[in-house]
């Protein structure tokens, strides 16, 4: 399980709060199960998993 920080987040999403709304609706979508997650869930919560995707640039800004 690598660590995933701000910064790595930040590369992909420039603005914190938009970082945040995007990670929270994702990990929501994950945790209701409305969507599938692209990266391996390794027994993390949804909020983890939304935060690796989206520093793989695997989720999309305009959810």
């Amino acid at each position: 399980m690598a660590r995933i920080t701000v910064e790595d987040c930040l590369k992909n999403i420039e603005n914190r709060f938009e970082l945040v709304m995007v990670a929270s609706k994702r990990a929501r979508q994950l945790e209701l199960g409305a969507a599938e997650p692209t990266v391996p869930w390794e027994n993390d919560k949804p909020t983890v998993v939304a935060l690796r995707e989206i520093a793989n640039k695997q989720v999309d800004v305009g959810l």
